[in-house]
């Protein structure tokens, strides 16, 4: 099972992540962790370009892009085929949002990139930990170069994301401004319930 992890900066998806590997491990599955970009060696080197340097939209897009076609090759799809449950902080979704919708690069070029470098790897659920801009800015820490586009971008890619979850039936909304406990609540039924 392949499960993802998506909405807008300073959602709480890097935590849930995080919360429900160590409640499935508890109950014994095979878990593995991991995130894009930087889900891999080459990734990690990618992820640093793409939180520092001022790139063109499509540029952006094809960074990730690569960064993606090495995680699935040499993470992902290794991992499912061990019979781990793989979990992943962002995948496909981010940039269908983030350079789609927020950025403008057409979204029918990014489906097809996606088609040709994902060998067919398609999330089996993703949970969209969905908050307003407001409360994005109100958590974040550090703020890097996406982040710094400011509350209207933010509000473009929650209503991409927004827009996405209404099209795929892979997707659970889930109101991020909940206490975290009742988010992992929510999170773990729905995960238990697909697996079972």
């Amino acid at each position: 099972m392949f499960i993802t992890f998506e909405g807008i900066d300073g959602a709480g998806k890097s935590t849930q992540a995080s919360l429900l590997k160590k409640e499935l491990e508890h109950l014994k599955y095979k878990v593995f962790l991991t995130r894009e970009p930087g889900g891999s060696k080459t990734g990690e080197k990618i992820r640093e370009i793409l939180v520092t340097d001022d790139l063109d939209p499509i540029s952006e897009f094809l960074l990730f892009a690569s960064d993606r076609r090495m995680h699935v090759h040499d993470v992902i799809k290794p991992k499912l085929q061990e019979g781990f449950i793989v979990i992943s902080d962002r995948f496909i979704d981010s940039s269908v949002a983030y350079q789609g919708y927020g950025r403008g690069v057409s979204i029918d070029f990014i489906n097809d990139v996606h088609n040709f470098i994902l060998e067919g790897v398609v999330p089996d659920l993703t949970f969209l930990i969905d908050i307003t801009p407001a409360t994005s800015f109100a958590r974040l820490k550090d703020i890097d170069r996406i982040e710094k586009m400011g509350v209207e971008f933010l509000k473009i890619v929650r209503e991409g994301y927004l827009t996405l979850a209404e099209k795929e039936k892979r997707f659970i909304v889930i109101d991020g401004e909940m206490e975290a406990s009742m988010i992992l609540k929510l999170i773990l039924e729905k995960t238990l319930s697909v697996l079972r």
